[in-house]
C-alpha cells in the first residue's frame, strides 16, 4: 500500500506577542508625551500668571518667580502624570476602536484580556515615577519653596527693592525706587527716597549711592551728591538741602516663623508623627500611584466605542468615573484626617471599589463580546 504524506490540521496561532506589546507601548507613549506636555504648559501658564500678579502687587520679589514656579510645577507633576497614564491609553484604544483595528486584533486572537500586560508594561514605570515624585519629590519641593519665601520675605528694604519700579518699606513706611543696581559692586544709580519724619514729607534724590555695613553690624544706604526736599509745596518752610553724603539706617527684617504646612512634610516624617491628618496626607501620597495603576487597566473597557450610542460617549463617562475618582478620594482623607474612618480603611476602601468596579466592567464587555460570537 503506497504511503500517502499525512496532513495535519494545525490549529491557528495568535500573533507573536512581544511586537504586539512593543508597538502598543510606543503608541501609548506617543500619546501620552502630547497629553502631559499640553497639561504641563497649562498648569505653568496658570502658575506664571499668579506669581507675576503677586509679583506686581509687591507681595512676592520678581527675582523669585521662575524658583517658584519651578517649585509649583514639580509638585504638580504626580496628579499630570496619572491624568497622561489615564489618557494616553483610553485615547489610543478609543482610536483603535473608531479604526476598526481592534477588530483586527480580535480576530487575530488577542482578546480583551490580553491588553493588560502590555498597558501594565507602560503604566508601571510611570506609576513608580508617580511614587517617587509623591513621596519624596512633592514634599521636598514644598518645602524649598516655602524657606524660599520666607527668605525673600526676610530681606530688607533695599535688597528686596527692583530696579526700576517703587516699592514701600516695610517699617517706617518709606518709599524706594531704585532705576538701576551694579551687581557686585553693591552701588545704585538714580535713587529717590520719600519718607515722613517729624510730620513733615522728605524727598531725597540722588545719582548715586551705595550699601555700607558699620562695625556692629548695621546696614546703611548712603546717597551721594544728592538733594532732599522737605515741607509741603506752597508753604513758607519747605526747604531745600543739598548734601554730599547721606546715610540711612536699612532696619533688618525677622523671619517669620509660620504654620508648615501637611504637604511640605517628608514622608518619614508622616511616618514617624502618626497623627490622623499625618495619615491622611500620606494615604494621598501612597494612593496616586495606586490610583494611577487601577485608571490605566480601567481604561481598557471604558475604550469601548458603540457607533449606536455615540463616538463621544465613552470619552464622557471616562471622565465622570475619573472626576469621582479623584473626588472620593479627597473625601476618604478628609474623614481619616477627622478620625472617622481607620488610615487602613480610608486607602484599601476607595481603590478596591474601583478595582471592583474594573473587574465588573471587564466582565461585561466579555460577556458581550461571547454573546455576539454565539450569534454569529
Amino acid at each position: 500500500m503506497p504511503d500517502y504524506p499525512q496532513t495535519h490540521r494545525q490549529k491557528s496561532k495568535p500573533p507573536r506577542t512581544g511586537i504586539f506589546h512593543r508597538a502598543l507601548v510606543r503608541e501609548f507613549a506617543g500619546m501620552g508625551v502630547p497629553v502631559f506636555a499640553i497639561l504641563l504648559g497649562i498648569v505653568v501658564l496658570s502658575q506664571l500668571i499668579r506669581l507675576l500678579g503677586e509679583s506686581v502687587s509687591g507681595a512676592l520679589a520678581v527675582d523669585g518667580v521662575l524658583a517658584l514656579l519651578g517649585f509649583s510645577a514639580l509638585n504638580y507633576l504626580p496628579v499630570l502624570l496619572s491624568i497622561s497614564l489615564f489618557m494616553s491609553v483610553l485615547l489610543t484604544l478609543t482610536r483603535s476602536y473608531r479604526d476598526s483595528e481592534m477588530v483586527v486584533w480580535f480576530c487575530s486572537g488577542i482578546g480583551l484580556t490580553r491588553w493588560i500586560r502590555p498597558v501594565l508594561w507602560y503604566a508601571l514605570p510611570v506609576a513608580g515615577v508617580i511614587a517617587l515624585l509623591s513621596l519624596v519629590l512633592s514634599p521636598w519641593a514644598l518645602t524649598k519653596a516655602e524657606e524660599f519665601k520666607r527668605r525673600l520675605d526676610s530681606r530688607d528694604d533695599v535688597a528686596a527693592a527692583t530696579p526700576g519700579a517703587f516699592r514701600e518699606s516695610k517699617h517706617d513706611g518709606r518709599v524706594y525706587f531704585i532705576e538701576n543696581v551694579e551687581a557686585g559692586k553693591n552701588r545704585v544709580g538714580n535713587i529717590f527716597v520719600q519718607s515722613v519724619q517729624h510730620g513733615k514729607i522728605g524727598i531725597m534724590v540722588a545719582k548715586q549711592g551705595l550699601q555700607e555695613t558699620a562695625p556692629n553690624g548695621d546696614r546703611f544706604l548712603v546717597l551721594l551728591n544728592g538733594t532732599r526736599y522737605e515741607g509741603a509745596p506752597g508753604q513758607r518752610d519747605f526747604r531745600i538741602v543739598e548734601f554730599e553724603r547721606y546715610a540711612m539706617r536699612i532696619e533688618a527684617v525677622e523671619a517669620k516663623q509660620g504654620v508648615i504646612p501637611l504637604q511640605s512634610l517628608s514622608t518619614l516624617h508622616l511616618l514617624r508623627n502618626r497623627s490622623s491628618w499625618n495619615m491622611a496626607e500620606l494615604e494621598w501620597r501612597l494612593g496616586l500611584p495606586l490610583s494611577a495603576l487601577i485608571l490605566a487597566l480601567l481604561a481598557i473597557p471604558l475604550s469601548f466605542v458603540n457607533p449606536r450610542a455615540g463616538r463621544s460617549l465613552n470619552l464622557v463617562m471616562a471622565l465622570v468615573i475619573y472626576m469621582l475618582y479623584n473626588n472620593m478620594i479627597s473625601v476618604t482623607n478628609a474623614w481619616v484626617g477627622q478620625g472617622k474612618i481607620g488610615p487602613v480603611m480610608g486607602l484599601v476602601g476607595i481603590h478596591a471599589l474601583m478595582f471592583a468596579l474594573m473587574l465588573l466592567l471587564f466582565y461585561r464587555r466579555l460577556s458581550v463580546f461571547s454573546l455576539r460570537r454565539l450569534v454569529r
